[in-house]
């Protein structure tokens, strides 16, 4: 049983700290390609095929960037914000707010690129109390499970875009808000196939 273990997810709340970054960000980004990678993948694996999950860590956390996209429809259904890891306990990381710093590595504290498959639904002591374990499916993520990288919510992550103000860090998770939490895990349980989770 792993409901009583301090969730590895959490660390600070920083959620009100303030900057600009040092690029200005675009309007929007074209995901064509890895909607089209990610359907070729669903289809070859036997996972959904009418949505999956595509978090983009380039992006200023203050600014939606987990998407739920609609294969059939070609359009997201929801864009909010999400937390990358800080990623600091090996070496110092002065830029962790700004930049999301990659690693497989146990104890890391980083976020982990990769395609995901997400797994059991399961209690968390955070958000709505509720976590999804995820199954890193590729050579830089295949440790989340490991290191309980799961996706859940948190209280100090907003529900809407709070640029030029930062969302709070991780220990790795991608942690939403509690109300998109209550929509993911409705959609989550209603999926009769595993649903893909893409972070780039």
């Amino acid at each position: 049983m792993r409901r009583f273990l301090f969730p590895l997810c959490f660390i600070f709340c920083f959620g009100c700290h303030q900057g600009q970054s040092s690029t200005a960000q675009p309007l929007a980004k074209d995901y064509t390609l890895q909607h089209t990678q990610a359907l070729a993948y669903c289809k070859a694996h036997k996972m959904n095929e009418d949505f999956y999950f595509l978090i983009d860590l380039s992006l200023h956390s203050g600014k939606n960037r987990f998407f739920v996209y609609d294969f059939k429809q070609e359009k997201n259904l929801y864009e909010k914000l999400v937390t990358h890891g800080s990623c600091d306990v090996k070496e110092p990381n002065p830029d962790k707010f700004e930049v999301a710093k990659y690693s497989n590595q146990a104890n890391s504290h980083c976020s982990a690129k990769g395609k995901y498959k997400i797994g059991k639904r399961d209690y968390s002591s955070w958000g709505i109390k509720v976590k999804y374990w995820l199954q890193g499916l590729e050579t830089s993520n295949n440790n989340a499970q490991k290191r309980v990288i799961v996706l859940h919510s948190w209280e100090a992550v907003a529900d809407r875009e709070i640029y030029p103000r930062y969302s709070p860090l991780s220990w790795g998770c991608p942690a939403v808000s509690n109300a998109f939490m209550q929509l993911l895990d409705t959609m989550l349980q209603e999926s009769k196939k595993p649903v893909l989770l893409w972070i780039l």
